[in-house]
C-alpha cells in the first residue's frame, strides 16, 4: 500500500478536481501492474495498472489507495475492470466519499465473489487527498493563504515598496506552492500595483487560475493575469458592463455577484462547482485578512525574511477585522519550519473559531 500511496502524488500537475490515487497489482510476491490517476479524461488508476499486468492480474491482489469506483463518469466503472480481470482480492485504504461510489463500489467486489480489505494505511491515505476530501464534505475548495513578511509580520516598507522582502530561494519555492493549487487569488489591488504573473513557472507544472476580486472591474486588459487566458474576475452587482464585455472579449470569465462585495463563500462555492476545488489566497493584506477573518483558510504558507522593517505606517501581513482577543485569534496546528534561503518558510494548518 506504501507503493501505492508513492505511486497516486507521481502525476506532475495535481488530478484535480479528482482524488490522487495510485494502484498496484500483486501476483504471488512480485509486483506486476502499477498504475496512477493523472486527472480527469485520463485512466483510472486501477485501470492503468490492470493494462500493465495484463493476464497477470487473474487471481492477483490489488492495492489501490481508494475504494475503486462503480459508476459512469468520463471513463467506466473500475469494478467492473476488477471482476473481468479475474482479481482475487482488493484492499484498498480509505472509502470513497463521493455519493456515487461511499461503499458501493466495497458492496459490488464483495458480491462477486472477491476478497475485500479497507482501513490499511488510512490515515496516510487521507492526507494525500486532504484537498479532496475537503471538497466532499463542504462543497468548497481547500483554501492556503500564502505571505511573506519581515520578522515583524511587515509585507512592505512605509513607502509602499516590497520587492523583494525575501530572497530568490524563497521566491523560487513560492513559485513551486502556486503549482500545487489550481487557482491563486488576489485582490484588485496587487494586480493595479504589481500587474503579477500569478502562474507557477515551474517546468512541468500546469497553469493555475487567476482569480481578482475585483468588485468595480478595475482590473486592466493589458493586465497580465488577463493575458494569461485563465483568468477569473469576481465583480459586484454595480460594476460596469462594458468594462466586463471588454474583458470577456480577450477571454477573462467575468463573474457577478449581487450586493457591494464579492461573497467570499459564494465565489469559493462556484469555484468548486467550475472544477477549482484548490486555490491559493496570495494578497494583499485586506484580502487574507478577509479570509481568515471569515474562516475559510485552512492552510497557511508564511515566508518569514530576516529583517526588520518597522514604522507603524508599514503594511502589515494581515489586515481585515483581526481578532478582539489573542484567545480568539486562529492559530497553526501542526506548524513546521523549513529553510527558504536566508530565511524560513512555516507551514500550518489553521485552527480558531469558525475555522474550515
Amino acid at each position: 500500500m506504501r507503493v501505492a500511496l508513492g505511486l497516486a502524488r507521481r502525476p506532475a500537475v495535481p488530478p484535480y478536481p479528482n482524488p490522487w490515487v495510485g494502484c498496484v497489482i500483486v501476483a504471488g510476491a512480485r509486483i506486476v501492474g502499477r498504475g496512477w490517476h493523472c486527472g480527469p479524461g485520463t485512466a483510472h488508476a486501477e485501470a492503468a495498472a490492470l493494462r500493465a499486468a495484463g493476464r497477470r492480474a487473474r487471481g492477483a491482489t490489488v492495492y489501490v489507495t481508494l475504494e475503486p469506483c462503480c459508476h459512469f463518469g468520463r471513463t467506466a466503472p473500475c469494478t467492473d475492470a476488477l471482476i473481468r480481470a479475474g482479481v482475487r482480492r482488493v484492499v484498498y485504504a480509505m472509502r470513497d466519499p463521493n455519493p456515487l461510489v461511499c461503499g458501493k463500489g466495497d458492496r459490488i467486489l464483495r458480491r462477486h465473489g472477491m476478497q475485500v480489505v479497507s482501513g490499511i494505511c488510512a490515515r496516510e491515505a487521507r492526507a494525500l487527498n486532504e484537498v479532496y476530501l475537503k471538497f466532499r464534505s463542504s462543497g468548497l475548495p481547500f483554501v492556503s493563504v500564502k505571505a511573506a513578511a519581515s520578522l515583524d509580520g511587515k509585507t512592505a516598507t512605509r513607502t509602499g515598496r516590497s520587492r523583494w522582502i525575501t530572497g530568490a530561494a524563497a521566491r523560487r519555492r513560492a513559485r513551486r506552492i502556486r503549482a500545487e493549487h489550481q487557482a491563486v487569488l488576489v485582490g484588485i489591488a496587487t494586480v493595479l500595483a504589481d500587474d503579477p504573473h500569478l502562474g507557477p513557472r515551474a517546468r512541468g507544472a500546469g497553469q493555475t487560475w487567476r482569480i481578482v476580486l475585483d468588485s468595480r472591474l478595475r482590473t486592466p486588459p493589458a493586465s497580465r493575469v488577463v493575458r494569461s487566458g485563465r483568468c477569473i474576475v469576481a465583480c459586484a452587482a454595480g460594476a460596469s458592463r462594458g468594462r466586463q464585455a471588454r474583458l470577456e472579449a480577450l477571454g477573462a470569465r467575468v463573474w457577478r455577484f449581487p450586493g457591494r462585495r464579492v461573497p467570499l463563500r459564494r465565489l469559493l462555492a462556484r469555484l468548486a462547482g467550475f472544477g477549482i476545488i484548490s486555490v491559493l489566497v496570495e494578497g494583499g493584506s485586506e484580502v487574507l485578512g478577509s479570509f481568515i477573518d471569515a474562516g475559510l483558510a485552512d492552510r497557511a504558507y508564511w515566508f518569514v525574511s530576516p529583517t526588520l522593517i518597522g514604522s507603524q505606517r508599514a503594511l502589515s501581513a494581515v489586515g481585515g477585522a483581526g481578532a478582539a482577543f489573542p484567545s480568539r485569534a486562529p492559530r497553526l496546528r501542526n506548524p513546521r519550519i523549513e529553510a527558504a534561503g536566508d530565511g524560513w518558510l512555516i507551514v500550518g494548518d489553521l485552527k480558531g473559531p469558525g475555522a474550515a
